[in-house]
């Protein structure tokens, strides 16, 4: 970044140095121009005004006779070149040429607007010479035309010969830059680094204001990435924790009947004790590999229209089994209601309900599921009579793992999962989950999508 900024600060103060100096150049080169042009036009003027040039008498046929010129003659041709012509284009007097071998001159632009217009100019450009001559004709009071002309480098000459002092004053100005870049870009880094070591304080505010929604960003990421790495962290001892308990009794039932260790009156119990922890360690299994694949917000889902009602109903069917061996009763009722979702996964998220509030019930309790509309929304309820939440841990039931009863919660079968997984279907759904619970008297978990 040092880098890119310094050479980027090189390249615009060079652009800016050629810029400048061509410009000037323009600029000076037209003002030349006018200067030369108008000093043509104050010697024209003087030397008409001094009568040098007049006709000495007229003869019969117009033609006309000069008389000598000694002013002019010890004039240098090369500094200002001086001609008389006649009206009618012939070269009277030249100080820099043979006026015997000079053509006519009628044909000059600026001879030709002299005589119709009183006065004329022009600048003839040589290529082969990087010259310029700029001509000034003036109409004398006897109809003759005085020219007066000197040369001047062009343009492109006075360029070049000055490309060498441009070169050198951009290097100049470029080594300047560098140094000079490199300092103003320690300067402009120095708060971004400062702020990049401050991310975990919030109270720091930056030096640019400008930078202040992108470190409200960044700080923001930075705490999302630090929660879910504590997350997982925290995910990863739970599970380890959750299943190493089945495995440790799973393993010493084991030990016991490899040593033979039991009576044959207890093969039963020990049996069934481990299948219990097997069913348990599959169920904890489970559940992880579902948690992971809702946890993937990529995977793509194709929502249809699904009935909450009906995929209630058909769940609560499902349930009754479970619930007749609690002694515990089911009763769905309500209206159709349709919604856009997944059909599986509103379907497991009213399972993982109804299992919860039949396992976390009591004997002879009940359990009633409702779905009806609300305000155009669907809403699904789920209720019991069961052994209700403390207040001050009803806000942590949907984290992962977490158990108000963990001795009751690992009697029932219970993974500590469940309700975690409703949570991940709801936020799929956007729905909101409302909960309202009083420790012996029941729970209601209201699903609004």
């Amino acid at each position: 970044m040092k880098q890119k900024i310094n050479i980027r600060l090189s390249l615009i103060a060079f652009i800016a140095v050629i810029f400048s100096a061509v410009s000037i150049t323009l600029v000076y080169y037209n003002l030349f121009q006018n200067q030369v042009r108008a000093d043509l036009q104050i010697n024209a003027r003087i030397i008409s005004d001094c009568r040098i040039f007049q006709r000495s008498h007229e003869a019969a046929g117009g033609d006309a006779e000069k008389t000598d010129i000694p002013a002019m003659n010890s004039l240098d041709g090369k500094t200002l070149r001086v001609t008389w012509i006649d009206e009618d284009g012939t070269v009277l007097y030249d100080n820099d040429n043979d006026i015997s071998s000079m053509p006519n001159h009628l044909d000059r632009p600026e001879v030709r607007d002299a005589i119709e217009t009183g006065a004329g100019e022009s600048i003839r450009r040589s290529d082969t010479m990087n010259l310029s001559t700029f001509n000034y004709a003036l109409k004398m009071d006897d109809g003759t035309i005085l020219r007066v002309s000197t040369r001047a480098r062009s343009l492109t000459s006075i360029i070049f010969t000055a490309l060498p002092v441009i070169a050198l004053i951009s290097l100049v100005i470029a080594g300047i830059c560098i140094m000079i870049g490199h300092y103003l870009t320690e300067q402009l880094l120095k708060p971004i680094n400062m702020m990049a070591e401050q991310l975990d304080d919030n109270i720091s505010t930056p030096v640019y204001k400008e930078l202040q929604p992108f470190a409200n960003k960044i700080r923001s990421q930075h705490e999302k990435i630090l929660e879910a790495a504590s997350g997982r962290q925290d995910f990863t001892a739970n599970v380890s924790h959750e299943l190493k308990t089945p495995l440790t009794a799973i393993s010493g039932y084991a030990e016991l009947i490899e040593n033979k260790m039991i009576d044959p009156e207890q093969e039963a119990y020990i049996a069934r004790q481990i299948r219990n922890n097997a069913e348990r360690l599959l169920s904890l299994i489970n559940d992880i590999i579902r948690l992971s694949e809702l946890d993937h917000k990529e995977t793509e889902r194709r929502f249809v229209s699904v009935d909450v009602f009906s995929s209630a109903m058909e769940m609560c069917k499902n349930i009754r089994m479970m619930a007749n061996r609690k002694n515990v009763s089911v009763v769905c009722t309500g209206e159709s209601a349709d919604i856009s979702g997944d059909p599986d996964l509103i379907a497991e998220l009213i399972d993982n309900l109804l299992q919860n509030a039949v396992r976390y019930n009591r004997d002879g309790g009940y359990v009633r599921v409702d779905v009806r509309r609300e305000n155009g929304h669907a809403v699904l309820s789920v209720e019991d009579n069961g052994i209700g939440i403390p207040e001050d841990k009803q806000s942590h039931v949907f984290e992962r793992f977490y158990r108000v009863d963990k001795s009751r919660s690992r009697e029932t079968g219970g993974t500590g999962l469940g309700l975690a997984i409703v949570k991940h279907i709801a936020e799929i759904h956007n729905a909101q989950i409302k909960l309202q619970s009083t420790v012996g008297k029941g729970t209601v978990v209201s699903v609004i999508f």
